[in-house]
């Protein structure tokens, strides 16, 4: 699956959108020390906590109280070029869940796109690329569950360096990805990449 291509608009080039900081950007994975974990400092945040995966449900609805984002929940597919699709131009308030994977909440990495503006003005993802690492995201389920996730980070990437294997690979936990557009703008290619939120489930 193709990130390239998933949106473009870019109603007002003079005022992009937010692009995520150095310091949004996912840890890695490092390996572990001989010797054996370093105890924490008194000022270490202790890591944000997993839970176990849930049924699936398919997700009506999205809130990121950090931006004041809520927004109802459309299933899309994969466009011709192999991205997600998002819903119509039109649709500002409205984000797409690929159904073609799995469902928020369910054991391994589901996904979810937005625009980031239309011709019209901004639409739903346009603030992404401004959300803390360690903000909650709510999923609706159908069930009437909610599926709580917390932002591991938030990264920014060119469309010809786009990392399909680590935004869209499987994980062995419940995982979402969110992913707009951002980079420079223009008329002629639209935007330059992709804004990706990274994020797992909590109690």
């Amino acid at each position: 699956m193709s990130g390239a291509g998933l949106l473009y608009a870019g109603y007002d080039a003079a005022r992009p959108p937010p692009r995520p900081p150095a310091a949004a950007a996912v840890p890695i994975a490092r390996a572990p020390d001989p010797a054996g974990p370093a105890a924490p400092g008194p000022s270490a945040p202790a890591p944000p906590a997993e839970a176990p995966p849930l049924r699936p449900s398919i997700p009506t609805r999205i809130r990121i109280p950090a931006l004041n984002i809520s927004a109802p929940l459309a299933g899309v597919g994969l466009d011709k070029g192999g991205g997600i699709e998002v819903p119509a131009a039109g649709e500002r308030n409205l984000a797409g869940w690929y159904r073609g994977g799995i469902t928020p909440g369910e054991k391994g990495t589901a996904s979810i796109a937005g625009h980031v503006d239309t011709a019209a003005g901004r639409a739903v993802f346009y603030p992404l690329g401004a959300l803390p690492r360690g903000s909650r995201i709510e999923i609706d389920r159908a069930d009437g569950s909610v599926a709580a996730f917390v932002v591991d980070g938030v990264e920014a990437f060119a469309r010809n360096d786009f990392p399909t294997a680590r935004v869209f690979g499987d994980a062995p936990r419940p995982e979402l990805r969110l992913i707009t557009c951002g980079g420079a703008y223009s008329k002629k290619n639209h935007y330059s990449g992709n804004v990706v939120a990274f994020a797992h489930l909590v109690p």
